[in-house]
């Protein structure tokens, strides 16, 4: 058999219509639209593909006559991807392990394949390929290839320091090597955000490398512990659960389990928790801090069987007081991090399941979210707080900016029964529901987005001059910064304004 592409002189598949090649801008402007940008259009060439039977040596010989870096195989009839294989793979499968240059690409190819549709943000696949540290991802729709991108493709200008930092990441031996890597994400966050990245692809790849950071705490504290055999699943909670991750960031998480049997719970739980303490505290050690509220897996009241889990969300839902509506701000917006993810998936959907049936729950969710205005004022732009020694006068941006935004997310999330826990992935699958249409969507986030930047501006003058994280005094801001932080402002209340128009009716799903 021969390969079914140009490897045989037959014309490659071009991507889909209307689809095709594009021509690289200047870096920059190439970087602040690729957060926008479809996958499709990081297509740039038709893939080079071959039979699963064809030899090494002739895959060899293509891949340097087409000069690519990998070569994906093929059904020669369907053209759905079987394998690929890489120079990694030459170098680990072949070269080093004297491997038969006659014998089929087919036994020497990465099977594990990773693969994205071609509608998806190019930000999304920059995040999948740091996580999996890819260097080449496959886009398909359906099951057939259309095209393969490349790290040079979705990460821009830096793309070798996001690509280094996982690399430090996964080969870390211990928590010092950790820490290290923890600083590198903050410097790599820091000149991203200098470099006028959009923000929206700098928090998810700041939270992806900090998810890397944290897989690879598990694994080393994993490997002192013996663990009873049953089904577990490590969570990120709250900003790391929307994968909003800042530079200045604490931890929260959790940790949901399944005992052989119900009686067991105790044992099981007393079993696993000097485990999540030693993970919190390798954590700690490697630049994120312990949680003040002590909302983590180490403490008994988050380490939770299944039952239990679903037995908290159910009161909290059952009995919406100010504890119970603080404890959903956070620990709805989780997500699995380690294990068994099924775990997080049969909660979430107990979870959506419960909300449905409790109309209430989300009115005091919306009362609650509603009561923390944004701070513009009647006479002035806006309302300061005095501050105080630690806290300078100024505007608490986590409090007062970004929280209307991600409580409004929230509350359309869960009334739409949506599984995702990202702000701006719920406000844009809940705008069809609300009446907002996508522009209106994008103006809402666009305000998200720019006080989330200031948020990291502040963040990083903290750093070196010191003072409040997430305060800002807008006064001390040039006339256009403080007009669109204004603006932005605007963007919540008009939110928060369509919230409270919802909620007259009880924010029921059917009625929203």
């Amino acid at each position: 058999m021969t390969a079914t592409t140009s490897i045989a002189g037959a014309q490659p598949d071009r991507p889909p219509a209307g689809e095709g090649e594009v021509t690289a801008p200047a870096a920059a402007d190439w970087d602040r639209q690729l957060m926008y940008s479809p996958l499709s259009h990081m297509i740039r060439r038709p893939p080079v593909v071959c039979a699963p039977d064809l030899s090494v040596r002739e895959v060899l010989e293509c891949i340097n006559l087409n000069k690519v870096g990998s070569m994906v195989v093929c059904d020669p009839q369907t053209r759905k991807p079987l394998g690929i294989f890489t120079l990694r793979d030459l170098l680990q499968r072949v070269s080093l392990a004297q491997f038969d240059l006659g014998r089929p690409v087919a036994d020497v190819m990465t099977v594990k394949l990773v693969a994205l549709p071609p509608q998806v943000s190019a930000y999304e696949a920059a995040v999948t390929m740091a996580r999996n540290g890819l260097r080449h991802l496959l886009v398909i729709d359906g099951e057939r290839l259309v095209g393969v991108v490349s790290q040079n493709d979705v990460l821009g200008s830096e793309r070798q320091g996001a690509r280094d930092v996982g690399a430090g990441i996964r080969d870390a031996a211990d928590v010092a090597a950790l820490k290290q890597s923890a600083g590198d994400i903050r410097r790599l966050a820091q000149r991203m955000l200098r470099q006028g990245m959009g923000i929206e692809m700098l928090t998810q790849l700041v939270s992806t490398l900090n998810d890397l950071l944290t897989l690879r705490v598990i694994e080393l504290t994993r490997a002192e512990f013996s663990l009873p055999e049953m089904p577990i699943c490590w969570i990120a909670l709250g900003s790391e659960g929307r994968f909003e991750q800042t530079i200045s960031t604490d931890q929260d998480n959790g940790i949901i389990f399944v005992p052989p049997a119900e009686e067991r719970t105790e044992d099981m739980r007393a079993a696993l928790l000097p485990f999540a303490r030693a993970v919190n505290q390798a954590l700690d050690a490697s630049g994120f801090p312990l949680c003040k509220g002590d909302i983590m897996a180490g403490n008994p009241a988050w380490c939770l069987s299944l039952a239990e889990w679903r037995g908290k969300f159910f009161d909290w839902i059952l009995r919406p007081e100010p504890a119970a509506l603080l404890n959903a701000m956070i620990f709805f917006d989780f997500r699995a991090l380690y294990g068994d993810e099924s775990l997080a998936e049969r909660l979430r959907a107990g979870l959506v399941e419960s909300v449905a049936q409790s109309p209430a729950f989300l009115r005091h969710m919306t009362e609650d979210a509603l009561s923390c205005r944004p701070p513009l004022g009647r006479i002035r732009d806006f309302t300061l707080d005095k501050g105080d020694k630690d806290s300078p006068r100024g505007i608490d941006l986590k409090k007062y900016g970004s929280r209307p935004f991600v409580d409004a997310a929230r509350i359309l999330a869960l009334a739409r029964g949506l599984t995702h826990t990202n702000t701006a992935q719920r406000l844009r699958m809940a705008g069809d529901h609300v009446r907002l249409g996508a522009d209106a969507i994008e103006s809402i986030l666009e305000g998200f987005f720019f006080i989330h930047r200031m948020r990291l501006r502040a963040q990083m003058n903290a750093e070196t001059q010191g003072g409040g994280a997430n305060r800002l005094d807008p006064y001390a801001l040039n006339d256009m910064d403080r007009q669109m932080l204004k603006e932005a402002f605007k963007q919540a209340r008009m939110l928060q304004a369509m919230l409270a128009a919802s909620s007259q009716f009880s924010l029921s799903p059917d009625r929203l």
